[in-house]
């Protein structure tokens, strides 16, 4: 039998009228991961000539550059008709909806913005950041599992990484409507919250396997690459090319979005998203090796 998800309380706890959500956790832990690690790698490369105000100073700005273009992002990549229908919902943030590729492109402006500041080249700030960023994409896929959603793809009943999803109920059934081969895969399971009895798809937990490959995996790969010199731009190429390959990769088990299924070519909208970030971290990186410029 599968695992059932255990529907966590979207709330972690209260004080008093105050609810903190696990997801405002998984942002909260994320920065502070990025301020230990960036210190660590200031003590490790002293060389690069980074200060800890500098480290603080490129946090608030990475910050207002993940929710403000994670936001604007989601808007305009995935729901653009439901937005311009109702404007005043671009402002319920707490009803969901980020994007990694747009709060890539808000994060690359608060970069370039630092970097004119600072009088360095956005390359060298691109460098500096790019091994301290997997580990939030790590926590903020454990907070996609944690509130079940973003779950995966249809997989096989007897497969040992199976999940149901109780969250997925309705698209279950609606899944099986217009595919009725799949009703051979439907399982019986007790709800862990209404103890009511439901069948279910088996799903991939795609969430796990992003924090794995776009999270811990990106991040040891990144960490140590970027613990020697290398030119200018080497590292930032890597993590374009990383993230894409590996976000291209899981997004074959990730539940394309219910209002864009697949897209031309059969597709997903990550993954048609992860192929210019793909083909810009090799160019980057062939770039980078030409320069040498090492740093």
């Amino acid at each position: 039998m599968p695992f059932i998800h255990p529907q966590f309380d979207p709330i972690a706890f209260s004080l008093g009228p105050l609810h903190v959500r696990w997801y405002g956790l998984m942002y909260l832990l994320a920065f502070l991961l990025f301020v230990l690690l960036g210190r660590a790698r200031i003590k490790a490369r002293p060389d690069l000539g980074w200060q800890r105000t500098e480290l603080d100073d490129l946090l608030f700005y990475g910050m207002l550059g993940v929710i403000l273009g994670g936001r604007l992002g989601y808007i305009l990549f995935y729901k653009l008709g439901d937005y311009l229908a109702d404007p005043i919902a671009i402002f319920k943030v707490w009803e969901g909806g980020m994007a990694f590729h747009g709060g890539l492109i808000g994060v690359l402006l608060a970069l370039w913005y630092f970097a004119r500041k600072t009088k360095r080249s956005w390359m060298q700030v691109a460098d500096f950041v790019a091994p301290l960023v997997p580990t939030g994409l790590a926590v903020g896929r454990l907070g996609n599992f944690i509130n079940g959603e973003l779950w995966g793809r249809i997989a096989a009943p007897d497969a040992p990484w199976a999940v149901i999803f109780p969250q997925a109920w309705q698209a279950d059934q609606a899944l099986v409507k217009t595919s009725p081969a799949l009703a051979s895969s439907l399982l019986t399971y007790i709800d862990p919250v209404t103890q009511n009895t439901l069948v279910g798809l088996p799903r991939h937990a795609s969430q796990l396997y992003q924090f794995a490959l776009e999270g811990l995996l990106l991040f040891v790969i990144l960490w140590l690459f970027a613990r020697k010199p290398r030119p200018t731009g080497a590292v930032a190429g890597l993590f374009l090319t990383g993230y894409g390959c590996f976000r291209f990769i899981a997004e074959f088990a990730r539940e394309p979005d219910d209002f864009l299924g697949l897209l031309a070519g059969q597709l997903s909208m990550g993954q048609w998203l992860s192929l210019p970030m793909i083909a810009a971290g090799l160019g980057i990186m062939v770039w980078a090796y030409r320069n040498k410029n090492i740093e």
